[in-house]
């Protein structure tokens, strides 16, 4: 059974009405709505760290919620609509996809190459011919690193092994140590987060997951030493806090 988001579009289309719709909704802009687009994207990743599935459906309408919106204001410029979004989707999947949808035979390791060959044809005819063109400016810090990195190495530019990318972090962090002023502490902790992520990379660990995975374990052992102290917790020393991280470290392994 096919999906009919056309009573979603209709919805859209009344709030946008200039003489019935919504006031707020009819103030909005491709811009002011972007922070939004973001937001709902960021919480359907968290329905699914949480493994909620009831969550993830109800956050996966807000998204296709945000695609409307941004389809419903193009369409009142004249520039696409939402069939144009859904046809240029299928297209792009059906062209990214020669293995399913034509007569090339592609084993799955070669899957993630093949797609990123094809994209960088598509962008052949782009201003822009850098093997770096196209990794969003909006994308999240790290993910947007592992993305320019990834991209540098398909043209050669890389460690020959993780050792490389190894020795490069422990040389950055000398180089935080050797700072002069906060302007160039910064500088050198941004290139030790930068060594940091393409190691991760060799690992062939995501940095933006691992990083959210580290957060949600010490959150998960903090709020565990709160617990245990109650009140009194602000108020401990630091070797009392330390002894109770350690305490809550302990239980969470056990």
């Amino acid at each position: 059974m096919s999906a009919d988001i056309t009573p979603l579009t209709d919805i859209m289309a009344r709030l946008r009405d200039r003489e019935t719709g919504c006031p707020w909704d009819i103030e909005q802009n491709f811009t002011t709505i972007a922070p939004y687009t973001i937001e709902e994207a960021y919480e359907v990743a968290d329905a699914i760290e949480r493994n909620d599935l009831d969550a993830l459906k109800d956050e996966l309408g807000d998204l296709l919620l945000q695609v409307v919106f941004h389809s419903q204001m193009a369409s009142e410029l004249g520039v696409f609509d939402i069939q144009d979004v859904v046809n240029g989707i299928c297209d792009k999947m059906v062209r990214r996809h020669p293995h399913v949808f034509g007569d090339a035979t592609t084993a799955s390791h070669e899957v993630p190459d093949n797609w990123e060959t094809i994209k960088a044809a598509e962008r052949s005819g782009d201003e822009d011919s850098s093997a770096l063109a196209g990794v969003a400016l909006a994308l999240p810090a790290l993910l947007r690193a592992q993305k320019i990195q990834k991209r540098a190495a398909r043209t050669g530019f890389d460690w020959p092994d993780q050792s490389g990318a190894r020795d490069k972090i422990i040389e950055e962090l000398e180089e935080v140590e050797n700072a002069s002023s906060a302007e160039h502490v910064m500088e050198e902790l941004g290139d030790l987060l930068f060594a940091v992520v393409n190691f991760t990379r060799f690992h062939k660990v995501d940095a933006e997951q691992a990083l959210r995975q580290a957060s949600a374990k010490f959150e998960r052992r903090f709020r565990g030493m709160e617990m245990s102290a109650g009140d009194a917790f602000a108020g401990l020393s630091l070797d009392a806090k330390e002894e109770l991280w350690q305490q809550s470290k302990a239980k969470e392994q056990n």
